[in-house]
Order: structure tokens, then C-alpha cells, then sequence
């Protein structure tokens, strides 16, 4: 596997880098009042980061006015473990360089499962925000260089992430949501097959610590 800069003509396959917002303040902000665990923390909202301008910038001109909540994503991993999806784009930027693990929609089989070998990885540079189309599978960032841990802010449709509606099950896409708005591709190494998610990831899980 090669990693390679989301400023590569191939992320235009898989998102795109979007200019005109100064993040420095929340990011700022997103680094003075959430943790950096060992392992990796996720919170669809954070008030703090909420509550500054941008916040409506990205609702109104990113978004086109839907609301939206933000929150992030922070820790240390090298992992795949999973693959998710939304019905949207989800923003991502980070206080430090960070690596998503990407695939496309597309490559899935009939049966929505996906062989890792169609995963791919992208740098992302600290302070770059980048969208991440509705059709891209990702999942947690991972680190970007040995030992050093990660801070993103994850940008998504309010109610995104939050528990699952209750609903009757139609078709085996509705097997996979395991919140709102999240559908999800566990890999059987994860901790998320272990608690009972449908295996949807077949191959290798992998891993990028040998190449950071």
C-alpha cells in the first residue's frame, strides 16, 4: 500500500480539498478542550466548537443550510477495523497530518461485502479541510507518523451517529445501520463483529503502522 497526499488527482475519486475557511480558531479550540486517548474516542457534538462562527460557514455555504453538527474524532490507530458509510458528505480536518483508509461505494460486491484489497490511504495535512463524499467508505483516521495520536473534527447532518431509528428491517442494506445515518462493514478482526455487527470485510485488516 502507498500512501499518497489528498492533494493527488486520485482523491478526486474519493473527496475533495475545500478552500476558503479559516479553521485555526477551531481547531484551536478542538485541541484546548477534548482528549487524546490511547486508543480512539468519537463525539458527534461538541458545544465548544459549535458554539464559534464557522460553525454556521459551514452550515450554510458547505452544507447548503441543512444543519449540522460537529464533533470529532481523536486517538492513536493503524488500523482499518471497519468501513462506514453515510447518505452525505462527511468534513474532516485535524490539529496534525492524519491518514484515512478509503475505498469506494462501487467496489462493494452485490452482496455489500468488500475485500480489503480495494482499500487505499491518503494523507491529509494538518489544518487542510477535506469533504468526503457520501459515496467514499472510511472510518477512523489513523496516525500519520509512529507514536504520534491524532485530533479531527467530523463535520455531519445533525443526528448523525446518534442511536438508530427503530424500524422494520427491508432489505439487507437495513442489517448494516447501527446508528443514524451510519452503515456499517466490520471487518472480523474488529471489536465491532465481536459485539454482534454483521462481517462485511473480507482479506486482510489493514494495518499502516509499518509505513508511518
Amino acid at each position: 500500500m502507498k500512501i499518497v497526499p489528498v492533494t493527488d488527482p486520485s482523491f478526486r475519486n474519493y473527496g475533495q480539498i475545500l478552500t476558503g475557511y479559516d479553521t485555526a480558531e477551531l481547531l484551536s479550540v478542538l485541541d484546548k478542550v477534548t482528549p487524546l486517548p490511547e486508543g480512539v474516542e468519537y463525539v458527534p457534538e461538541q458545544a465548544e466548537l459549535m458554539a464559534l462562527p464557522i460553525a454556521a460557514e459551514l452550515q450554510n455555504n458547505a452544507y447548503g443550510g441543512l444543519p449540522i453538527e460537529i464533533g470529532w474524532c481523536n486517538g492513536h490507530n493503524t488500523k482499518l477495523n471497519c468501513l462506514e458509510y453515510h447518505r452525505d458528505s462527511e468534513l474532516n480536518v485535524g490539529t496534525e497530518d492524519f491518514i484515512l483508509l478509503l475505498a469506494k461505494r462501487e467496489e462493494q460486491d452485490a452482496d455489500g461485502t468488500l475485500d480489503t484489497d480495494k482499500v487505499v490511504a491518503f494523507l491529509c495535512p494538518a489544518g487542510t479541510l477535506i469533504e468526503v463524499y457520501a459515496t467514499t467508505l472510511h472510518y477512523a483516521p489513523c496516525s500519520a507518523k509512529k507514536g504520534q495520536g491524532f485530533k479531527v473534527i467530523v463535520v455531519l447532518p445533525k443526528g448523525t451517529n446518534l442511536p438508530k431509528p427503530a424500524f422494520e428491517i427491508k432489505n439487507p442494506e437495513d442489517e448494516l445501520m447501527t446508528a443514524a445515518n451510519k452503515w456499517l462493514l466490520p471487518h472480523p478482526d474488529s471489536s465491532e463483529a465481536a459485539g454482534g455487527a454483521k462481517v462485511m470485510l473480507r482479506g486482510e485488516n489493514t494495518d499502516i503502522a509499518s509505513l508511518i
